[in-house]
């Protein structure tokens, strides 16, 4: 069999003869294909040969007598799967809640390998990721830690002896110390002994040499990052930032820190001084907005220096964050049920009493301001008035486990901290004993999520460039491989997973581009394709959710149905929705069946409702059929109870980068 190319994948006559005619299904693919780029064999994993089938073009024509295919590849081929947000023994809250785990055990999980967690279990991923960025909190980076080990430099100061005393001591000194470092986040004006910035300095060198040592270009990638931290009265307004480079070029500055400014503005001034200095490349995240407070996408004032959003704002956003955290640990961020009133899927893994603290409460106004699809719409009016889209984001997933170990399956859920690693009667327990009677509960975590990104390779470059480019998705745990282009000259013919990658890159532009009008003022029209993970529930259904602005300058929404599952049995209702897929959860056993929905899907797209003038930003959504939460998991593995409110099901989704439409050529 060949396919027209310079790629060649090379097997013998008796393993082709076995494998050959499974190469279309994805859970079936074989395993140690060698795959031959020029005169350099390279192994590669199952899915990454399933995704590499997938995307490229299968002109194939059968012979029996060859052993290799050939493939075209001047495009993106493979998903990479990894976490933007992990913390370890180097982040001071992480490490006061238990976690011992450092740097060298998280990329040794991630890439496979079995390691003893903080609270003594033996943990293993069954799949491991690709990549994995440590984003350890830069204030007071490494600095408890030490201070626990009892570091000398440490020990110069009474008041942290003092204070190591009182984490030993178990009492009320433990609670007293505990208070005092966490001040460090949550107080922007903290300038006390625990800023070390000797011993800091020794943390950064230590974390970027563990970063380069684990990093293998091809195989598995150690991304080097920071989590900047402002959290003003308990409002999250968080950013990692993310490194293209090597342990050499980081190092060459320490990391910016919210003790010298809670504004962005200040760390987008420190990103320019970095690469200005260093010849380095950096990129911002911005973490799930739902936190906020109504602070992560503000339209009129700066909330962190309350002057007005101006042109300088915009531009410097637009130009240093073009990521956005959109489901994690703490909940989605993607819309909320008040701000979406006709999407039926609004409402999940909701996290909305208030700010993480929860010392202040959330109130309607402020809901608009945290979600992400508010924010691109909101971000098409800025555009307009400003000249500039703050908000031109691309999406992902991570956990923002305080654990050390990515894990966001829901029968392998390990947690935001250690005491909620799996053990009895977790999800009963208080996310973090605050003392507030409706604190935020382990129950309500999410076993959230993954980023999703189309690489050429797994190297940094490679994959800090797809983030760039926003050609990038998130997932909230399940590893559906998911495309999406634009353009104006795709017909349906072009929706098969056969041309599906060929004609999006040849005739329009992927997930994370924008379109341009044409001179014969056509609608756009979009092609989109799923692929299942093999380890999860078959696909309900694609969604296109497009958002744009009117000429009086309001913003609407609308989401349309592209492509869904058991289509001769389900009908679209007369308000545009479908019939449910249907739910074969067994909540007792933790089981459900794919006897509903489809393994695949894929679809092509016009906008019906097009207007040339108008601009307009869309993305994709694709949804699972139901399957158990990780608490139904829980449940049947330690016979609790779940109290009353559990949600004990879910439908796990992929949100894509958008692509925007610009009547401004």
């Amino acid at each position: 069999m060949k396919l027209h190319g310079a790629v060649t994948l090379i097997a013998s006559p008796k393993y082709r003869a076995k494998h050959y005619g499974k190469l279309g299904c994805l859970n079936l693919m074989p395993r140690g294909i060698v795959v031959k780029i020029g005169e350099e064999n390279l192994m590669l994993k199952t899915l990454t040969i399933a995704t590499a089938i997938i995307a490229t073009t299968f002109a194939a024509t059968a012979d029996e007598h060859e052993d290799v295919l050939y493939s075209a590849v001047d495009y993106p081929t493979e998903v990479l799967w990894g976490d933007t947000h992990l913390h370890t023994t180097n982040s001071l809250d992480a490490r006061i809640l238990g976690v011992t785990l450092d740097a060298a055990d998280s990329y040794a999980f991630a890439r496979g390998d079995e390691v003893v967690t903080s609270s003594g279990h033996k943990a293993r991923l069954a799949r491991p990721l690709d990549f994995l960025v440590v984003s350890d909190h830069s204030d007071a980076m490494g600095v408890v830690d030490q201070l626990i080990s009892g570091n000398p430099k440490l020990m110069e100061s009474a008041e942290l002896q003092q204070m190591r005393a009182d984490l030993a001591s178990g009492g009320a000194g433990m609670g007293r110390a505990i208070g005092a470092i966490t001040a460090v986040l949550i107080d922007e004006n903290y300038s006390g002994p625990l800023l070390n910035e000797e011993v800091m300095r020794s943390v950064w060198d230590e974390y970027l040499e563990t970063a380069d040592r684990y990093n293998q270009p091809g195989q598995f990638t150690a991304m080097i990052g920071y989590e900047w931290t402002p959290t003003q009265s308990g409002d999250k307004l968080h950013r990692n930032v993310l490194y293209r480079d090597d342990a050499k070029t980081a190092g060459q500055m320490m990391p910016f820190t919210a003790n010298k400014s809670i504004n962005p503005q200040d760390l987008w001034k420190w990103m320019q001084r970095y690469e200005d200095k260093t010849g380095g490349k950096v990129l911002a995240l911005a973490h799930n907005g739902n936190l906020s407070n109504g602070k992560m996408f503000p339209v009129e004032t700066n909330p962190n220096t309350g002057f007005a959003i101006d042109a300088e704002y915009v531009r410097a956003r637009a130009r240093w964050e073009p990521l956005f955290e959109v489901t994690q640990i703490k909940g989605d961020s993607e819309s909320h049920p008040a701000l979406s009133p006709e999407d039926e899927f609004a409402d999940f893994e909701t996290w909305d009493r208030g700010n993480a603290s929860l010392a202040i409460r959330k109130t309607p106004e402020m809901l608009p301001y945290e979600y992400a699809r508010e924010a691109l719409k909101n971000g098409l009016k800025l555009e307009q008035q400003l000249g500039e889209n703050p908000y031109q984001f691309g999406m992902v997933g991570s956990t923002d486990t305080h654990t050390g170990l990515s894990t966001a399956d829901e029968n392998y859920f390990f947690g935001k901290f250690t005491h909620e690693e799996p053990v009895a009667k977790r999800m009963h327990e208080p996310m973090v004993n605050t003392g507030i009677p409706d604190g935020w509960k382990t129950w309500e975590m999410s076993s959230s999520g993954y980023a999703g990104v189309w690489a050429k390779e797994n190297t940094r470059a490679s994959i800090w460039d797809a983030m760039q480019r926003r050609e990038v998705y998130a997932t909230t745990g399940p590893r559906m491989t998911v495309r999406f282009f634009g353009g104006w000259t795709f017909s349906e013919k072009d929706a098969s997973f056969q041309k599906l990658a060929s004609s999006g890159y040849a005739r329009g532009v992927p997930m994370g581009g924008t379109l341009r009008p044409t001179q014969d003022g056509g609608a756009p029209n979009f092609l989109v394709g799923a692929m299942k993970d093999p380890l999860s529930g078959h696909l309900d259904r694609i969604q296109i959710v497009k958002g744009w602005l009117d000429a009086k300058g309001v913003t609407h929404e609308k989401i349309f149905n592209v492509a869904w599952s058991d289509r001769g049995k389900r009908k679209k209702r007369r308000n545009g929705r479908l019939t449910p897929v249907g739910n074969t959860v067994n909540v007792a056993e933790a089981t459900w069946l794919n006897t509903i929905g489809d393994a695949e899907l894929v679809g092509y797209w016009q906008d019906p409702e097009f207007d040339a003038a108008q601009p307009a930003v869309y993305y994709v959504r694709v949804l699972e059929i139901p399957t158990p939460r990780w608490t139904a998991y829980d449940a049947k593995q330690f016979g609790d109870t779940p109290a009353p409110g559990t949600k004990m099901t879910l439908q796990e989704r992929a949100y894509t980068s958008p692509i925007w439409y610009s009547p401004d050529t």
